[in-house]
């Protein structure tokens, strides 16, 4: 079976930042997205209180150049002012023309 070689990029954030995270990756460019709330502790400690809300985990697969327009968003946007985390994975993809 041929595979579309893509990039899964990920996003782990504060919840108040989903809907204006998922519009920022759709306007530059993704053509979909998986969204889970996930809970964890980093370098700005557990949140503490279900007051704060929990984090959510967006994931999209789009092409290398959609994946460097959303990690330059987020660097320029969230990075210093949010708990905000992003990592790529070189990935390949089963139908991966739905996702360019």
């Amino acid at each position: 079976m041929k595979t579309h070689p893509l990039k899964l990029v990920t996003i782990i954030g504060e919840a108040v930042l989903a809907d204006r995270l998922l519009r920022e990756i759709r306007k530059l460019g993704a053509k979909g997205h998986t969204l889970t709330t996930v809970e964890g502790q980093g370098s700005r400690g557990v949140r503490a209180s279900e007051w704060e809300g929990k984090n959510v985990k967006i994931e999209t697969l789009v092409s290398e150049e959609v994946a460097d327009a959303i990690l330059h968003v987020l660097s320029e946007h969230y990075f210093a002012n949010f708990a905000v985390v992003a990592y790529v994975h070189d990935v390949g993809v089963v139908r991966g023309e739905k996702y360019v």
